[in-house]
């Protein structure tokens, strides 16, 4: 999208993205259709895979507007300008992970450029929080992913080996855990490591809108998708939980309370 929209784009540019962008959408095909799953996650549990996608879609789709205002301006892109910008003032409070990206500027980084970092990373982060929001919602009101049909762990966890490492109950308890730990520090912890790293990783190259389209959309995605994976595990631990007190209570001729 961003190299669709945004003028000035190299020939050559578009011509790659498009070719990642096929390739993408034939392995996500594939991965859908066929009987033996690879490495996408949760694909026969929606619309875990859906939220993430569409979490994305608006953040990159928002994020390259906006961008494109700057060279192309219209009422669209004002407005969506002007609602980054509000939706970042409301964001940009102490110790929050949009202070910490602008914090990570440099000090003699142009205004316009830190202006429109923290527009990006407001605007973005507010989309990871509404994707992990609905997700939770529906997990809750629906009983995601649908508490009276099978679930195959297989199927659905492809990178998962059950039958290695000990229980499984503990183990999906545990990398969820891991998961939600790691989700909710990479906000804080990525801000601090480019800042500490300012030599290697120079924030001066987000004047590029490429560029800090996809770094603030991934800075924001990566955290919200690795809390929906913890959430998602452990609530199939606690499936997998409940189906063993079931059995065992009809092994001894009990009837579930």
């Amino acid at each position: 999208m961003p190299s669709a929209l945004l003028p000035g784009t190299p020939a050559d540019t578009t011509q790659i993205a498009a070719l990642i962008a096929l390739c993408a959408a034939a392995f996500t095909f594939v991965e859908y259709n066929s009987t033996y799953p690879s490495l996408v996650e949760f694909r026969d549990a929606p619309p875990f895979n859906r939220i993430r996608f569409f979490a994305l879609f608006a953040a990159v789709m928002a994020l390259t507007v906006i961008a494109r205002g700057k060279v192309e301006p219209s009422t669209m892109t004002r407005l969506f300008d002007l609602l980054g910008a509000r939706i970042a003032e409301m964001l940009d409070f102490p110790y929050s992970p949009v202070r910490l990206v602008v914090l990570m500027m440099p000090r003699d980084a142009d205004p316009a450029l830190v202006e429109s970092v923290r527009t990006a990373a407001g605007l973005s982060y507010l989309v990871s929080i509404i994707s992990l929001a609905a997700f939770v919602l529906i997990l809750r009101i629906k009983g995601w992913p649908r508490s009276n049909s099978s679930f195959n762990v297989w199927t659905n966890l492809p990178t998962f080996d059950p039958t290695t490492g000990g229980d499984v109950v503990a183990r999906l308890t545990r990398d969820g855990q891991i998961n939600i730990i790691l989700g909710f520090l990479l906000p804080f912890v990525i801000p601090a490591f480019i800042k500490l790293t300012s030599e290697i990783f120079n924030p001066i190259s987000l004047a590029n809108p490429h560029t800090l389209i996809w770094t603030m959309a991934a800075w924001a995605f990566l955290p919200s998708s690795l809390l929906m994976r913890g959430i998602a595990m452990g609530r199939v631990a606690q499936m997998i939980q409940d189906k063993r007190r079931r059995s065992y209570a009809e092994a001894h001729g009990l009837q579930p309370v």
